[in-house]
């Protein structure tokens, strides 16, 4: 049965005033339920992402969007797992943050509360369903779900089975909805919608989350693209940085924590370079370099303006060469994005100036961006990474799906 977004809306405001009541006991055992039905009706679950890939590849998808798109039979382990990681995590809900007393007797504290009705318009990872979900939940919202129509009959099978096993544990399966028309009419409504929404969280590439900050009416928070850099300093460990940067770039290219461009100290250049192009030489990785970095390695190609701030998602990485590490976070902040930048270096003092003057939510030393992550910041799954500067910046765990209200005691007091 097709709802519009009206009943939709409605259903998820009705929902929410009953999630924003449910103790924590029961809300990890909705999770955990979820948690097991998914695996249960893996089957399931990889029949309609089947019919999602097949289609995918008959619009000749590129391969990294498809490998947002496709689930697995670990791929769905990872999903309950997601959620019984969130299950096993501290209920923010109810936590008082201050609680002061005045000179006039009252006593005013701070709350943290629900959201509440949470919007969240993603593209093609079947994935952010359970996670979104299982966030929200936690939190004690209720969540509406718009994701891309590659993605349409994946997502209606997660959310089915999300919405069986909340019915199962008698609390409402209206706490996660999923708005099935995929059209862009429907979308710009959903981005409207008010009267009913409280938040809206965009969740994919630089296009979808720019339409969404400029169209919605509902309250943004910005989840961005990720031109992550790199940047080798003259005192680097050249093994560790070569260890860094594949990694970074090659172990999962469709993902918004991958380094997409390299900036080099023009004195490690000679040495560096040629080793990076042959370790990256067999996953295929095309190097985009500066004049300095194509001295240094006749493999790569000429650069171009564009490179600089290209989030790829593919298997290219951008090459710049600077005469220090002035100039390395000069370039860094012109052309990031506000995500995730690292610095590959034995000197402390570069690497305390990198940490301070690097613009963005996440700042490396000597580790990989791929740890831009929910669950290797020991949040459990995220919703996304964050990177605004209002309410909630870099991967957005619990405490960011909550609000505060003011709780105030008094005894007779009047003004």
């Amino acid at each position: 049965m097709e709802f519009t977004l009206e009943q939709i809306g409605r259903n998820a405001k009705a929902a929410e005033a009953a999630l924003r009541i449910l103790p924590a006991n029961q809300k990890n055992h909705v999770l955990e339920t979820a948690a097991g039905m998914l695996e249960e009706q893996a089957r399931r679950l990889l029949q309609a992402n089947a019919e999602d890939k097949k289609a995918a590849e008959e619009n000749q998808m590129a391969p990294a969007l498809i490998d947002r798109l496709l689930l697995t039979e670990d791929r769905i382990s990872q999903m309950a797992e997601g959620l019984r990681q969130i299950a096993g995590l501290d209920d923010p809900v109810g936590e008082v943050l201050s609680m002061k007393e005045r000179p006039n007797g009252l006593l005013i504290g701070q709350k943290r509360v629900p959201l509440g009705v949470i919007g969240i318009i993603y593209e093609s990872r079947p994935n952010v369903t359970a996670d979104a979900f299982g966030l929200c939940f936690k939190a004690g919202n209720a969540v509406i779900l718009r994701g891309g129509k590659d993605a349409i009959h994946s997502n209606q099978a997660i959310t089915q089975v999300l919405r069986e096993a909340l019915a199962s544990c008698n609390v409402p399966p209206d706490a996660v909805q999923l708005v099935t028309d995929t059209s862009r009419k429907t979308a710009e409504a959903f981005m409207k919608l008010n009267q009913y929404v409280d938040v809206l969280i965009p969740r994919g590439g630089a296009g979808l989350i720019q339409t969404v900050v400029e169209q919605a009416t509902v309250p943004v928070i910005e989840t961005g693209t990720g031109n992550c850099h790199i940047y080798v300093d003259e005192s680097a460990d050249l093994s560790m940085a070569l260890d860094i940067i594949c990694n970074a770039k090659t172990q999962r290219i469709g993902v918004c924590n991958a380094c997409e461009s390299l900036v080099v100290h023009e004195k490690v250049k000679d040495a560096l370079l040629p080793m990076l192009a042959q370790r990256l030489a067999p996953k295929q990785v095309e190097l985009r370099g500066d004049d300095k970095s194509r001295e240094a390695c006749s493999s790569i190609v000429p650069a171009t303006e564009e490179d600089w701030g290209k989030e790829y998602l593919d298997y290219i990485l951008s090459v710049k060469t600077v005469a220090g590490i002035d100039e390395a976070i000069a370039h860094i902040n012109r052309y990031n994005t506000g995500h995730s930048e690292a610095i590959v270096t034995k000197d402390y003092d570069n690497s305390r100036k990198f940490l301070e003057e690097i613009d963005a939510a996440a700042v490396y030393v000597n580790a990989s961006t791929r740890f831009t992550d929910g669950f290797e910041f020991g949040f459990g799954a995220e919703i996304g990474i964050s990177t605004q500067k209002l309410h909630a910046r870099g991967p957005m765990g619990l405490k960011e799906l909550t609000s505060t209200k003011y709780i105030i005691y008094g005894n007779g007091q009047v003004r």
